[in-house]
């Protein structure tokens, strides 16, 4: 059957229409991630008057019905008559797309926001927005109801002082639930205040009677301090580097530990450059360059010759760049990778200089940070005369493989899944219960090496994590990892529900996001839910996967003769028991590792996983009342 496709069934959306038809084109999605993203959007706007000079304080309120208020002390949106639109300007910001202040050098030479798109997306998304205005001594106050004005601009006599202040109720009809994290929050405000040296940021959360306030005079030092915050270090303050060149203002925060992972965190404008960009590569490149300079011209060497790879000066370096620059190009409405190339050649000169300077005045640290850096390329040389050993000794077997690897028949990775099992009991009722189509077993006993500990040469000696990266067979970082390689897209961590198990559990993650990080990017990595509980009465059966459901089953069944056992293991279950609760795709429930930020994530792994014992213990006193699962 044809139908009629003429002009006619053009369909022009105008106005804001658009953004509430496909919300998810603009904030991304329309969940608990979407609407964290309305915020932003609006606290981007006032961190945007910051850097050009005009903000001091931002201040934000979760109020009880789900609504929030975003107050800053900034110029305020202009209010006077729009030369061209012939409507107040802080109407057209809050009901065009793509108007804004921000195409504009002599508005904000400096900002986050560039597509025009933000607090009107924001007014489309709402219930309701409200916004008030103080400039030049004046109140002024205009309401919106899902994007549209609900009357004109009013001028509302004298106010005091200068600033905006937001107040919007997302629509319940497009985000469903209306429930924010503070703890989502909090890590982005708190970045956000320690990237913006001297800027105070106020988060109050009515329902939950939270207030928190971030303010760090020592900008990205403090954020360095903070992120090294359960850790050794070489040199005792963060080296600070900061410098405008050609427009670009360039500022660098570095320092050494005594551990093994690298962490380096890029923002431009603000905003953080997940996928890296020119401002990365220029640091990198300069790090290198100048620590092997320094250490020839010294000779530190001695009378080896060699160079020192970026890996090698990398080790145990912490360090943020941020650079601020009028005409940043991105990759896209994600901002992901800075893309400018005159950026890479600026952060390179600037950081070269002030790394020379900063070496040659202390000579004490300087010769610490190369002694590590050459510590790293021997343990490198290390690493590799073992795997190539390695590699020697597996042409001569006709199987590469792990020994106790129970493989799946099928080889295509797209299809198949892994489970890396604790213990060998676990592990023998996990193989009688797998479809051997498509699940491979893998027991593990007992605990892997702790990888934050440890350098990349005594990782790859021990046993465990040798079979575990020889099954997934991708390598890991540093020593030629390739995803491409990878035997498997599911792998899938399935331990005991207790602290042992949650212990293999957090051993085995820091093994991934520390070495195959890509891994977890891509989505490959999962965690197994076993139940708890398996109740009984007569012939009926049922699992609890958690205290919740267990209590509701019991209300739910109610009388006596109700059988509870607790599985304090997996080898507690017999395979069909495993099969049906936890390995059958079509009744099992898997959860996704997933890292929403990575920063936070980082210290989390330095806190639990690394050498200092106070900052674990803080964690532990701070977070004891949170616990959703103890086994005791």
């Amino acid at each position: 059957m044809t139908q009629e496709y003429t002009a006619k069934k053009i369909t022009v959306l105008k106005g804001l229409e658009a953004v509430r038809k496909r919300p998810a084109m603009y904030i991304g999605s329309t969940d608990i991630h979407g609407l964290h993203h309305l915020i932003y959007e609006v606290v981007d706007n006032s961190i945007d008057e910051a850097m050009a000079g005009f903000c001091t304080s931002v201040d934000i309120v979760i109020h009880e019905d789900g609504s929030v208020t975003v107050t800053d002390d900034g110029r305020g949106i202009p209010v006077d008559m729009h030369p061209t639109q012939h409507r107040p300007a802080v109407e057209v910001v809050m009901t065009t797309l793509h108007a804004g202040g921000k195409f504009d050098d002599d508005s904000y030479k400096v900002s986050g926001g560039l597509h025009g798109v933000g607090i009107s997306v924001v007014n489309a998304l709402s219930e309701y927005l409200e916004v008030e205005i103080r400039r030049e001594g004046e109140l002024y106050f205009q309401r919106y109801e899902k994007g549209v004005p609900a009357g004109d601009l009013e001028h509302r006599g004298p106010g005091d002082g200068v600033g905006t202040k937001v107040t919007f109720l997302p629509d319940s009809s497009i985000f469903g639930d209306i429930r924010y994290s503070v703890e989502t929050l909090t890590q982005r405000l708190r970045e956000l205040a320690f990237l913006n040296r001297g800027l105070k940021i106020a988060l109050t959360d009515r329902l939950g009677a939270k207030q928190l306030v971030f303010e760090y005079e020592g900008g990205i030092v403090s954020f360095v301090k903070y992120l090294d915050e359960a850790k050794k270090n070489i040199n005792p303050e963060p080296i600070y580097i900061h410098s405008e060149k050609d427009g670009v203002d360039v500022e660098v925060a570095l320092q050494y530990t005594d551990g093994y992972a690298e962490n380096i965190f890029a923002f431009a404008n603000n905003i953080n450059t997940i996928e890296g960009g020119t401002h990365l590569v220029g640091f990198r490149a300069a790090l290198t360059r100048t620590l092997n300079s320094y250490a020839l011209a010294n000779n530190l060497f001695k009378k080896e010759k060699f160079n020192l790879s970026g890996d090698d000066v990398r080790e145990g370096l912490t360090a943020v760049i941020s650079v601020k620059l009028s005409e940043p190009q991105f990759e896209g409405q994600t901002k992901t990778k800075l893309g400018n190339s005159e950026v890479k050649g600026i952060v390179e000169t600037v950081i070269g200089d002030g790394l020379k300077e900063f070496l040659e005045e202390n000579p004490a640290i300087a010769k610490q940070t190369i002694e590590k850096s050459v510590s790293a390329f021997r343990a490198r040389q290390a690493a590799r005369k073992a795997r190539d050993l390695a590699r020697r000794k597996s042409a001569f077997e006709s199987n590469s493989l792990p020994g106790k690897l129970a493989d799946c028949s099928n080889s295509d990775p797209n299809l198949t899944e892994i489970y890396l099992v604790e213990g060998d009991s676990a592990g023998g009722s996990a193989k009688q219960a797998r479809d051997r189509e498509f699940q491979a077993i893998l027991p593990l006993k007992g605990k892997i090496l702790n990888v934050e500990k440890a350098r990349l040469d005594k990782i790859l000696s021990n046993e465990e994590i040798k079979t575990i990266i020889t099954a997934i067979g991708t390598g890991v970082r540093g020593e030629e990892f390739n995803i491409e390689k990878i035997r498997y897209k599911k792998i899938i961590i399935m331990t005991d529900a207790d602290v042992d198990g949650a212990h293999i559990r957090t051993l085995l993650l820091t093994l991934f996001y520390r070495y195959m990080h890509e891994l977890i990017k891509a989505g490959f990595v999962y965690i197994a839910q076993p139940p708890l509980y398996r109740l009984k009465k007569g012939k009926r059966e049922i699992y609890a996967y958690n205290d919740g459901e267990k209590e509701q089953m019991l209300k739910d069944w109610g009388g006596d003769g109700i059988y509870v056992q607790r599985y304090k293991g997996l080898g507690e279950m017999n395979p069909e028991q495993l099969w049906e609760t936890t390995m059958d795709p079509e009744t099992r429930t898997i959860l996704q590792v997933r890292v929403e930020d990575a920063i936070e994530a980082d210290r989390m792994f330095n806190i639990l996983m690394g050498d200092e014992v106070e900052p674990r213990r803080k964690f532990i006193q701070e977070n004891a009342l949170n616990v959703k699962n103890l086994d005791v």
